[in-house]
């Protein structure tokens, strides 16, 4: 709503500042991170009080359950507080009444829904596996469907997919791209769910992830830019740098009470709702192939789930000794904290790839 003071500029100038989105994101950034970083310890003290802690019960190994055994009951459910910095922050700086605003925080208060719906399932009802797969694949394929369409009915140019390290080629993709709408936010949504493992883990990368689409998402939205780097030119995206630096506050305002050894886990209500902002960003600016690369341990992870369940069902073996990937690696006595680490330098390495997509065309 800050962004509307610069229709103040001709009473004083310096109101002006208001119109430019880098200002606007940086002070985004710094809005989300001091929410996250005041409102942290209020939130775990009253998830300590309502006893919503981590329950380390899985099963998938007697190994890990023992190795994990110091996080138990652990405050979880943390991504409250993330969503709150990042909704908050962007109503500030962002121009809310920019369609892709809208757009991106429809998705993210979804997801987050859909989330705090299956943490509430596990922690107060007791429901140890939550919301079942089918009902929370279901809302995440009807969330697909709504986006796919408003994307056609806005004729955000979306049915072609633009191609990394190509210039002016892309791929049409006509009657699929609701499909692939669907896709895009079930693959984002439950990559980062499934990398939410360890201490810092996916909401590191999920800060370096964001760092990489806030600059994409700048370049798209400025048509000298854009030509200058022969991308698509998105009117608008402009904003959407706005929304992406309130991840990137709101996500180290996190990291700093989930970094190793973590006071709080951020629970599917986080990480489901952040998957598919990032996948909703990387739609709406037309770089869902740039999300594989610089979202590659999202990637990973999740092919590492899939490759160890039809190994086993098909062959009665297991690829990795434990999945998802990050799970192995503890498995061969890596200790947590090098693990995360050495993660979060490979994923730092894929958002500097991406960048460099930009000149590679």
């Amino acid at each position: 709503m800050l962004y509307l003071l610069h229709y103040l500029h001709d009473s004083l100038s310096a109101f002006n500042v208001f119109r430019y989105i880098t200002f606007r994101a940086v002070m985004a950034a710094m809005t989300a991170f001091l929410i996250s970083l005041i409102l942290g310890p209020l939130v775990i003290r009253k998830l300590k009080e309502l006893k919503i802690g981590e329950k380390i019960t899985k099963g998938d190994s007697l190994k890990l359950d023992a190795l994990h055994q110091h996080k138990r009951d652990t405050p979880t459910m943390g991504g409250i507080l993330i969503l709150l910095s990042i909704v908050t922050s962007t109503l500030l700086w962002a121009d809310i009444f920019n369609r892709q605003i809208m757009i991106v925080l429809f998705v993210t208060i979804w997801l987050g829904v859909t989330g705090f719906i299956d943490d509430y399932l596990k922690q107060i009802k007791k429901r140890s596996k939550g919301l079942n797969a089918v009902t929370k694949l279901t809302s995440q394929i009807i969330l697909g469907l709504i986006l796919g369409t408003l994307l056609l009915w806005h004729n955000q140019n979306s049915i072609s997919m633009d191609i990394p390290f190509l210039k002016n080629i892309s791929f049409d993709l006509d009657g699929f791209f609701i499909i692939f709408v669907i896709l895009v936010i079930a693959g984002s949504s439950n990559a980062v769910n499934l990398t939410d493992g360890l201490d810092g883990l996916a909401i590191g990368i999920v800060v370096m992830v964001a760092i990489s689409f806030s600059i994409l998402c700048y370049v798209s939205g400025n048509i000298k830019f854009s030509e200058y780097l022969l991308i698509p030119y998105i009117r608008g995206s402009g904003e959407l740098t706005v929304f992406c630096a309130s991840m990137i506050g709101a996500g180290l305002g996190f990291l700093w009470y989930n970094c190793y050894p973590a006071s709080i886990f951020m629970g599917d209500v986080g990480s489901l709702a952040l998957g598919g902002a990032l996948g909703t960003v990387a739609l709406l600016i037309r770089k869902e192939l740039l999300l594989l690369i610089v979202g590659g341990i999202f990637v990973l992870e999740t092919l590492s789930v899939i490759m160890q369940i039809v190994s086993f069902r098909l062959f009665k073996k297991r690829i990795f000794r434990i999945a998802p990937l990050h799970h192995h690696f503890e498995d061969l006595k890596w200790p947590e904290n090098k693990v995360i680490v050495r993660f979060w330098i490979v994923a730092s390495l894929l958002a500097l790839l991406t960048l460099v997509t930009l000149k590679i065309r």
